[in-house]
């Protein structure tokens, strides 16, 4: 992000190559608090009925969007927003919600052409050429491997795959893409998707939420699958969220020596930390962090719902960042997803309560056709932000309750 002026061939992807570069350190706009948003009028909770109806939407989108390849979206250019990125970007952004969505599919109630639609995607992950570094800055291939790992993870401890072929392509796919893990893990132990100030063959940036996301499949896949994960590398990357915790019960965007925590509308205040929380919360918990007990995940949950307004105002901005408290719009699914995943950490006789209070933010931004996005408009956004509607929702319904 801080080099990332380096890129852009023409004149409009040079100026927003310099305005990602200022973010997210740039300040975000002033004001106690950010205009009414129609968002804001929602009930205050849902029931698990009103989730049931939003993910057969959501999983019916998602089976009748698929590609004629198995992948979802495009893995070229379809967005005048992100023109700068190279041509090899695009295809890690499809890699990653194609992962994503066959994460989804497999954790949703199986019907025949939803596992019709799951095969398929699995294939074409197993198949398609690997991700790679596109430059010096772009790291993005980081977000294939890091939702790659996750699917592959929980893909290859489901029952259903256990036997070959499925079994010894899972292995070889989910070995290549711990590779990558292990090529592109920071020093301090994290991962990251821009090069930080020093260019290094290993990057030397990383953030909190997206080390968060996969350090629950490497624990898993440690622990459970004869894959070679090196207990170390799972440590560094767990160490590396601690490390990002601060008092305040927010997550530092990125690991600092010395926290920014200065005060003002800063994006590591609790308001602009929203969408960090939740995922590093879930992240220490399944990691068995001792210190995220059931009352420091209750009041991450607290601190989400009471503040929520900043992500309102937030989602669909086109600018990263631009919003209060350098909230940015792709924080919106991203966050209710691990919000709900780590809901079902609590005690279970509280879980609906959390969950119903949850519901209404994802149910009322889904659109007509089961679709959602957040961020930009085009085919990854689409796939993932569907799929984190779908996931999320799901966590608060019994599988068996899930229509066919």
């Amino acid at each position: 992000m801080r080099t990332a002026a380096r890129t852009g061939s023409t004149l409009a992807g040079v100026l927003t190559s310099l305005l990602l570069a200022l973010l997210p350190f740039a300040a975000a706009p002033r004001a106690e608090d950010p205009p009414k948003s129609p968002l804001l009028d929602a009930p205050a909770e849902l029931g698990v009925d009103a989730a049931r109806t939003s993910v057969v939407k959501a999983l019916k989108w998602i089976v009748e969007n698929q590609r004629p390849d198995g992948a979802w979206a495009s893995g070229s250019m379809d967005s005048l927003q992100v023109e700068f990125f190279q041509a090899e970007t695009h295809f890690a952004f499809q890699y990653a919600a194609s992962a994503l969505t066959v994460r989804t599919l497999l954790d949703a109630e199986e019907t025949p052409e939803r596992r019709k639609a799951l095969e398929k995607g699995l294939e074409w992950l197993c198949t398609i050429p690997m991700p790679k570094r596109t430059s010096s800055w772009d790291v993005d291939c980081s977000w294939s491997a890091l939702y790659g790992f996750d699917c592959f993870v929980h893909v290859a401890l489901d029952p259903r795959f256990a036997a070959d072929p499925w079994k010894s392509k899972l292995a070889t796919r989910g070995q290549e893409l711990y590779a990558l893990l292990d090529k592109n893990q920071s020093p301090e132990g994290g991962w990251g998707y821009y090069e930080g100030p020093v260019v290094s063959r290993r990057p030397t940036w990383a953030t909190s939420f997206s080390t968060a996301t996969v350090v629950p499949a490497l624990v898993l896949a440690r622990d459970k699958l004869p894959w070679g994960v090196d207990p170390k590398l799972v440590e560094r990357g767990v160490e590396y969220v601690r490390r990002c915790a601060l008092p305040t019960g927010a997550y530092e965007y990125d690991l600092n020596v010395v926290p920014r925590i200065s005060g003002g509308e800063m994006i590591n205040d609790v308001k602009g930390s929203l969408g960090r929380i939740q995922v590093c919360n879930w992240a220490r918990r399944k990691a068995g962090d001792k210190r995220v007990t059931d009352d420091v995940i209750r009041r991450g949950l607290e601190l989400f719902l009471e503040h929520h307004r900043f992500l309102d105002v937030a989602r669909l901005k086109p600018v990263p960042h631009e919003s209060w408290y350098q909230n940015a719009a792709y924080f919106y699914n991203f966050g209710h997803c691990y919000a709900s995943l780590l809901v079902n950490e609590l005690p279970e006789a509280e879980r609906e309560g959390w969950h119903a209070r949850l519901r209404p933010h994802f149910v009322k931004v889904q659109f007509a056709d089961g679709s959602t996005y957040d961020f930009i408009g085009n085919g990854w956004a689409l796939a993932s932000g569907t799929s984190f509607l779908a996931l999320a929702l799901s966590a608060g319904v019994p599988r068996a309750a899930l229509p066919r």
